[in-house]
């Protein structure tokens, strides 16, 4: 599943950055209308109306690894991987999942009003979920819309948590011709920019360095921070050491059971968060009824 936290035709400006994650599939028409018509004998144009009023799940729509007769590509002229169909076969499902909060619920009622409601263009269904999950959810995406190899991944994951942290502050503009990040004992709390410097208080600064290790462990044997390859031994040690835990309340003696508590913290704790999902159907329906023609014929 391609997901990203930018890409959309939808206008999603009035939204916090770190409230929006799209997710994009493909789904073969050739193999929709074989099951309807070769396998369940449907008519060519009862399989139509029954594909036109389909509504995928949230499942389908952003599971990591699509199952037929969706499948994702990145190919300009992909082949349906099931059945080989050309792309004149394909449509494309643009998904657009919107958390909730104080900061989005106001542009999510705004954008769900002004819609189009004809033909079902777009579907819109609403979950609820544990905010941890959410939150891993939110630094995997974030893992693969970064370029790890890339000097200034530490620059863009430390926007992408802020956003989320701090989701009224414009922080595309406080990070153009940004060159460093620097903690700052002089503030007890937020930040301060100089020149090309960002300083953030100690506590948000700590916070980055957590998100960056987290976000590329997987890939190293230690993880990437703004200072250097640590382990979450080396860490723990300067999140201990720098106070951070404590001010915390966090006085476990066992790492994983730090580590934790460092993820319910800035998961936003316990409990369970609304989600929203937009599913845009417009080039669903018009391939469907490009695809009828020739069936019918």
């Amino acid at each position: 599943m391609v997901r990203s936290a930018k890409r959309c035709d939808i206008d999603l400006s009035d939204f916090p950055p770190g409230s929006v994650t799209n997710y994009t599939t493909l789904v073969c028409l050739a193999c929709t209308f074989d099951i309807f018509t070769a396998q369940l004998r449907l008519a060519p144009r009862t399989a139509y109306s029954q594909i036109k009023h389909y509504s995928p799940t949230v499942q389908e729509l952003t599971a990591a690894r699509a199952v037929r007769p969706f499948f994702d590509s990145e190919e300009k002229n992909p082949h349906c991987p099931y059945c080989n169909a050309a792309k004149r076969w394909h449509a494309r499902l643009e998904t657009v999942r919107i958390e909730s909060g104080k900061a989005a619920d106001a542009a999510r009622r705004r954008l769900i009003k002004s819609l189009p409601k004809r033909d079902k263009q777009f579907q819109v269904m609403k979950r609820k979920t544990d905010r941890r999950a959410i939150f891993f959810d939110w630094l995997d995406t974030l893992g693969q819309n970064l370029d790890l190899e890339s000097s200034s991944w530490f620059l863009e994951a430390a926007c992408a948590f802020l956003e989320r942290h701090e989701p009224k502050t414009d922080w595309s503009t406080v990070f153009a011709g940004l060159r460093s990040i620097r903690p700052s004992s002089r503030l007890p709390e937020g930040w301060e920019r100089e020149g090309s410097r960002l300083f953030l208080a100690p506590q948000i600064y700590n916070e980055v360095l957590i998100v960056q290790y987290l976000v590329s462990r997987s890939l190293t044997h230690r993880g990437r921070t703004m200072e250097g390859r640590l382990t979450l031994l080396e860490l723990m040690r300067r999140l201990r050491y720098s106070g951070y835990l404590a001010s915390q309340g966090i006085t476990e003696p066992e790492l994983s059971e730090v580590l934790d508590k460092l993820i319910e913290k800035l998961s936003g704790g316990p409990g369970s968060t609304k989600l929203y999902y937009i599913v845009d159907r417009r080039d669903f329906l018009a391939r469907l009824k490009s695809v009828y023609a020739r069936y019918a014929a």
